[in-house]
């Protein structure tokens, strides 16, 4: 189950975990464009869902379990930028509409989702965070927030699942050019780039093959970790 599932890394997760066999439903807000993914990729289903709606997603989650039998993996892809602006120009209004899918979105598909894994004793949940919330970029404080946030409750989830067969872990890409982009100003994305030392923007494609590999039974020994992907920005 893959939220934002319907464009960028959610969508390159998506191709991938087909492609290698796997069944995957993925949740967007856009029923369009999940009618448009579904009629590219053989074999998807799609769910439209806000995941800042608690009920919304937990409704969602009752429906996929049902559908599918059980729900082995779950990516939380689902984000907004919000605007390019400094933290004391910031609205009330975007930042909590940023915090509300971002953080809180991502805390209700892994409260959603825990129980059922806990249950059947095996689930791999992997988090998209960001190098925004490692370092704190500039003009994007409530994003910046928001993915450190999504660090900081990876870590505490998969610590309280250690002792089970349920990992949790998160990854945190630099910029990949995706859809996200057209929330951003030239000069955000031009920033982005100059902190990147490979000097190029990541490939969704290179972000789902470590998510993947995170989502698989083979990665059985990592919980509560963060996983970087963003060009030798970062690397702890």
């Amino acid at each position: 189950m893959i939220t934002g599932g319907a464009s960028g890394i959610g969508l390159a997760v998506a191709r991938r975990i087909v492609e290698e066999g796997g069944r995957v439903c993925v949740w967007d807000r856009d029923p369009a464009q999940i009618e448009q993914v579904k009629a590219v990729i053989a074999g998807l289903h799609g769910v439209t869902v806000d995941v800042a709606d608690a009920a919304a997603v937990e409704h969602a989650a009752l429906s996929t379990i049902d559908a599918f039998g059980a729900v082995d993996i779950l990516v939380t892809s689902a984000a907004i930028t919000g605007p390019n602006m400094t933290t004391w120009d910031y609205s009330v209004e975007d930042w909590r509409r940023v915090i509300e899918i971002n953080i809180n979105g991502v805390f209700y598909c892994n409260k959603a989702l825990v129980p059922h894994m806990i249950e059947r004793n095996y689930g791999r949940i992997v988090n998209i965070a960001s190098i925004a919330g490692k370092e704190g970029n500039p003009n994007a404080s409530a994003y910046s927030t928001s993915k450190a946030a999504v660090i900081g409750m990876t870590k505490s989830l998969g610590k309280e699942l250690a002792k089970t067969k349920v990992t949790v872990n998160c990854v945190t890409p630099a910029a990949v050019r995706t859809a996200i982009f057209q929330q951003m100003s030239q000069e955000h994305i031009d920033f982005m780039l100059s902190k990147i030392p490979m000097a190029r923007f990541g490939e969704v494609e290179e972000v789902a093959a470590l998510i993947s590999w995170i989502a698989s039974e083979e990665c059985s020994f990592t919980t509560a970790a963060v996983f970087d992907v963003s060009g030798g920005r970062a690397t702890y």
